[in-house]
């Protein structure tokens, strides 16, 4: 029998996650919910699922399995936590929340109710981060030394005029870090392991009527000794492919993208050039470095299909609550060594109290 699939708001990414539960074996795309009607009414006539505007009912129907959130970032731990108490699993689109007692909540929630959870970071699932995964648990960059990640994006200010939750603390939960960066912060600490220090710098510089950073720059020390730089904006026009570069003592390695850009090692194999030569010029959009919407589903399909695995398995999520919430840990660290223009230790004892927070947020929108 398939597993039904209820995806809750209906903004622009529902659209992905519609595509993606498509494409997966076993499961079916059963409802929607939004507290706005016509939004809810049109996804669902543009799918065939069923339209709720009251969340206890799609909850409680019983062709409901999983649920996915594609709510503001700010506001997934409500439904995500309604969710596990009503029994179903969750899906969650990235950040998993944007402080770490909110994603702390929906951990617990899905923990105490015996269902499964998981974050969504596409990046992971594309064959060049896969196999730089392999490379460094195979031991072939020898000693990890340096490692970046850069994501030079251009957001027009009628993309922050457009959404009333864009660009706050409240729902947005910072800037180009924490909305557009954080699927390459994962893919750094995925590759290294976690990072232990952070000394950072962000500015707004090139939009109006935002709270939050559109440049951001940050230094890393990680626990094993590497170290690492963050660049994010979406003040670079006219928007660049993110790009990942990790290197150690016998070997390099940098995506663009989903392009493989350098594959080099010490000791090399035949299967090197092969790999190179597959890998490369595969980037089919604009991996939404100027457009948020030119980005494929394919990676949230691998995501889902690995969530159908762990519930029919009993088995983990590849990417779940706690692996989620590490990249939320490391962006919050970013803010505060910004704020404070001191080195931040991690992990951190607790959410950071920034000021930006305390000046008081506007009162949370509908998506």
């Amino acid at each position: 029998m398939a597993i039904g699939f209820g995806v809750i708001g209906c903004g622009m990414i529902s659209n992905f996650h519609a595509r993606a539960i498509a494409d997966t074996r076993g499961a079916k795309l059963a409802a929607c919910f939004d507290t706005v009607e016509p939004a809810a009414e049109r996804f669902a006539a543009s799918t065939g699922c069923r339209a709720y505007t009251d969340l206890d009912r799609m909850l409680a129907d019983p062709g409901v399995d999983v649920v996915t959130i594609c709510t503001p970032s700010g506001a997934h731990m409500e439904p995500a936590v309604r969710a596990a108490r009503a029994g179903k699993h969750v899906i969650v689109e990235k950040p998993l929340e944007i402080t770490l007692s909110r994603c702390d909540r929906i951990i617990d929630a899905c923990d105490k109710a015996g269902v499964r959870l998981a974050t969504i970071f596409p990046s992971r699932f594309h064959e060049p981060a896969q196999c730089v995964k392999r490379a460094i648990e195979g031991g072939r960059f020898g000693r990890l030394t340096l490692a970046g990640a850069s994501v030079k994006w251009f957001r027009t200010q009628a993309y922050y005029d457009g959404g009333a939750w864009r660009g706050t603390w409240a729902l947005d939960g910072g800037g180009a870090l924490m909305n557009q960066a954080i699927h390459s912060v994962d893919l750094l600490a995925w590759f290294l392991g976690d990072v232990a220090e952070v000394t950072a710098a962000t500015a707004t510089l090139a939009h109006e009527r935002i709270e939050v950073e559109d440049v951001a720059v940050a230094s890393l020390r990680f626990a094993n000794g590497a170290l690492g730089v963050l660049e994010a904006s979406t003040a670079v026009f006219p928007g660049f492919l993110k790009r990942i570069d990790v290197h150690g003592s016998e070997g390099s390695a940098s995506i663009e993208e989903e392009d493989l850009k350098a594959w080099q090692f010490a000791r090399s194999t035949t299967r090197d050039t092969a790999i190179r030569d597959r890998l490369a010029q595969r980037t089919a959009t604009g991996g939404g470095a100027s457009d948020p919407a030119a980005i494929g589903h394919h990676g949230h399909a691998a995501l889902f299909k690995d969530f159908v695995r762990a519930i029919r398995t009993k088995g983990r999520p590849a990417i779940d609550g706690r692996e989620g919430r590490r990249s939320v840990e490391i962006i919050l660290a970013v803010y505060k060594a910004a704020e404070t223009g001191r080195k931040v230790l991690l992990p951190l004892a607790a959410d950071p109290p920034l000021k930006a927070r305390r000046a008081g947020p506007p009162e949370p929108r509908s998506p």
